[in-house]
């Protein structure tokens, strides 16, 4: 998962596109990068590190103009901390072209030996993000004409793109010279959303991942980026878009309202606040349908994109929310630490359990999703030496069985703690008295409920169904191949996923 965000202003944008990359954090902590226009030329700082650490006053004066793009990152192709890595990528022929991609495109390796072969063209990274901007750089220079760009040029490469390109990706481009240009995957899977803003000079555009970096900026909600759709603002802040996929569907990430977006947006016309309020509701109908025999004296959720579930959950049961841990912000993500001996130790470091909330009750632990099951064995024991005399635990997600192979760096199937358990042996690898999943069709209609346009989602981590066609067998083993030489060649420091914690 990562942000992406353009601009198309009429003034200069480094400070809008930094204040964007700060509402869009939470998508990537690993690496963040700006790159400004002005009079034809390219203004880019990108580094390793969170925003605020990657741009200082010296950076952001190196970054005129009125146009630009801007990305942070979270690793799911290529090495984990590789400065090399870190976006917006850039070409400079046959046109100056600066990209950046949030998703995972799953023919990468394909596209590599075909940009070496037939289109001359070197990719110097493991990133699949410099491989799209090269197909890009590829399809304009095919379509245009004289190498002279039209809006309907633009289209044309970006119709091409999807027919080689296969996997997930929302993009946001800039092509010196013309102006902004944004596209999502024919099948919607990872989300953009376009604002735009009335001024005395003209009206100005932004392409955002989320919706909260468009509203707390100052800009209006336009729309979501239709799947397959290309979106291109010129310099002089004319607005074109264009459907250039033929079979095209909107089957947005399920896991974006569960867990990845922030609660204060909008994703593809659905508030992620409601759905996860439906999510709890959802899990109360269920306790009450097939689990009244618990016991149940307070429901504590594990901070902190699992409160609104909780706090729902709570309400339909009629018992009373409590905030039972307390969240230390100011240590790094447990998902990045190196072992899990060590992840483990930090979840103490990030939580730490108010006893008297904990003491003597019955216990419902609420999170977001189950992934390996480290860190809810810890929160686990945490409720029980703070003196729970039950401790029972609830999901808003299913079981996560399956690997994401669309933009989300979850483990292996061998890793995944539900992938080969029933729903009471995970309860007995987590330590729970009782555990509680929440059924994939009530996920489902609780995304729907908010938006009712949404018929379809992409729901493979926990279903294993994966809806672009081209996952197979082979595809997902050579990924487990892939993470185990990684973790073998870096003693087991890589990166690995435990969604629990994430801030």
């Amino acid at each position: 998962m990562c942000g992406i965000l353009g601009v198309v202003a009429r003034s200069p944008v480094n400070q809008l596109l930094y204040d964007g990359l700060l509402l869009l954090q939470h998508r990537g902590q690993d690496a963040a990068g700006i790159v400004t226009s002005e009079r034809n030329s390219f203004h880019m700082h990108k580094a390793p590190g969170m925003v605020r650490d990657v741009f200082r006053t010296r950076n952001m004066r190196s970054l005129p103009g009125n146009m630009g793009i801007a990305h942070c990152r979270y690793p799911t192709a290529g090495s984990a901390f590789s400065s090399a890595e870190a976006q917006p990528f850039y070409v400079n022929s046959p046109f100056g072209i600066v990209l950046g991609h949030n998703g995972n495109l799953t023919n990468a390796e394909q596209l590599k030996n075909e940009m070496f072969r037939t289109d001359l063209r070197h990719i110097n990274t493991g990133s699949d993000s410099e491989v799209l901007v090269n197909v890009l750089a590829h399809e304009l220079e095919k379509a245009s004409v004289k190498l002279r760009l039209e809006p309907q040029t633009i289209f044309t490469a970006v119709a091409n793109v999807h027919r080689r390109v296969r996997g997930a990706y929302a993009v946001v481009a800039m092509i010196a010279g013309y102006g902004v240009l944004a596209f999502r995957d024919p099948y919607g899977i990872r989300p953009a959303v376009i604002g735009y803003n009335e001024t005395p000079y003209g009206t100005e555009y932004m392409v955002a991942s989320e919706s909260v970096a468009v509203d707390a900026n100052g800009f209006r909600v336009l729309r979501d980026v239709a799947p397959g759709e290309a979106v291109f603002i010129d310099e002089e802040g004319n607005f074109y878009s264009q459907q250039c996929a033929p079979k095209a569907s909107l089957n947005p990430c399920i896991f974006e309202y569960v867990y990845l977006a922030r609660p204060d947006s909008l994703i593809d016309g659905a508030s992620v606040y409601e759905t996860r309020l439906n999510m709890g509701e959802k899990l109360a109908q269920k306790i009450r349908r097939q689990y009244r025999h618990l016991q149940i004296d307070v429901v504590i959720p594990i901070p902190d994109s699992s409160r609104p579930s909780a706090l729902q959950l709570a309400a339909g049961l009629g018992v009373p929310y409590r905030e039972g841990f307390v969240k230390n912000r100011y240590i790094g993500r447990t998902f990045i630490m190196p072992g899990q001996a060590v992840r483990a130790r930090s979840v103490r470091q990030k939580l730490n359990a108010m006893s008297m909330e904990f003491a003597g009750k019955n216990v419902l632990l609420v999170d977001d999703s189950i992934v390996r099951g480290t860190t809810s064995r810890e929160i686990v024991q945490m409720a029980r030496d703070s003196g729970a005399r039950k401790v029972f635990f609830a999901s808003a997600a299913p079981p996560v069985r399956f690997p994401n192979v669309y933009g989300i760096d979850m483990p292996t199937r061998a890793e995944l703690i539900a992938a080969h358990r029933s729903e009471e042996e995970v309860a007995r690898e987590i330590g729970a008295d009782a555990l509680v999943y929440q059924d994939l069709d009530d996920l489902k209609d609780a995304v729907r409920r908010a938006n009712p346009r949404l018929t379809s989602f992409e729901t493979s981590c926990f279903d294993g169904i994966y809806i672009t066609g081209d996952i197979t067998s082979d595809y997902l083993r050579s990924i487990e191949i892939q993470r185990d030489a990684k973790r073998d060649s870096s003693d087991d420091d890589a990166p690995q996923l435990d969604l629990n914690l994430a801030a």
